[in-house]
């Protein structure tokens, strides 16, 4: 039997995989594949999994990632974006030196190029539909960032969504940038990021890369969240999406990201010494 191969985990096996994860995380350690050896059998067991992770997990939740699933897997599990999410310590103030950032030795990690969404007031939990002008209307600020990948599997893209969602989303962070000043008078063409690792480009992109744009990925967001009894609220911060691709980087390594208006973040990467 695979480690792609799917199953329905009962309660049990859902809290070991969940455990299996966060233990690896604590430590800083890399895991040699998915706990258990199978993979649930559908986003909502997989999101059942992390809630069981965020159960185990000592910190507090300050906003979430969204990322994209795209096809042929977006057919299978039935959605386009998925959500994990960011915990207080591993949220980041960029600044003129580069954020340090440590990564799971053996694991997965990479820098992504980000518009990240902060929530001006809390959302109506009992509410999951949203136009995108009424997600638009809980825009407390609009800021440029980078989300940093990571997992303690080598192979959780590869692996895909299900695996994704059932370890924090593959999520290890959030650097946040200044407020993008005038960005609701800009076409989403116009807001463009470019990511270097070690100095060479890798990627380039704009907000209209994202499905709908950035104010998409936050419907699906309130939605999602109110969903799964998570709703979002005031002060969250919502990663949107990686605006120029999935860049891996490894422990030692710099990375810059420029966007809109001048303004750029950097990183550096270290080895993990455990994340508690």
């Amino acid at each position: 039997m695979t480690v792609t191969e799917a199953f329905s985990p009962s309660s049990s096996s859902r809290s070991a995989i969940a455990r299996a994860f966060t233990d690896a995380r604590r430590d800083g350690a890399a895991l040699p594949g998915f706990p258990g050896g199978r993979l649930p059998d559908s986003l909502a067991e997989a999101y059942a999994v992390q809630d069981a992770a965020i159960a185990l997990w000592p910190h507090r939740i300050v906003g979430w990632k969204v990322g994209r699933i795209v096809e042929p897997a977006a057919s299978q599990v039935g959605a386009d974006r998925l959500m994990g999410p960011i915990f207080a310590p591993r949220l980041w103030q960029a600044g003129a030196a580069p954020t340090a950032v440590p990564v799971f030795a053996g694991g997965f990690a990479a820098v992504e190029a980000e518009f990240v969404i902060r929530i001006g007031q809390d959302a109506d939990p009992a509410r999951t539909a949203y136009t995108l002008e009424e997600a638009a209307a809980l825009v407390g600020g609009f800021h440029v960032g980078i989300e940093m990948a990571g997992s303690p599997l080598a192979t959780i893209n590869a692996l895909g969504p299900i695996a994704v969602v059932s370890d924090f989303g593959n999520n290890n962070g959030l650097i946040l940038g200044p407020e993008l000043m005038g960005w609701q008078e800009r076409p989403w063409e116009t807001l463009r990021c470019e990511t270097f690792v070690e100095g060479v480009s890798v990627g380039t992109g704009t907000a209209a890369d994202l499905p709908g744009g950035p104010i998409s990925a936050l419907r699906f967001a309130l939605e999602t969240g109110a969903r799964r009894g998570r709703p979002l609220r005031a002060g969250d911060l919502i990663s949107t999406g990686a605006v120029t691709g999935i860049h891996d980087i490894t422990a030692g390594q710099r990375a810059r990201v420029t966007f809109p208006n001048g303004h750029e973040i950097h990183c550096v990467t270290e080895p993990a010494a455990g994340m508690v």
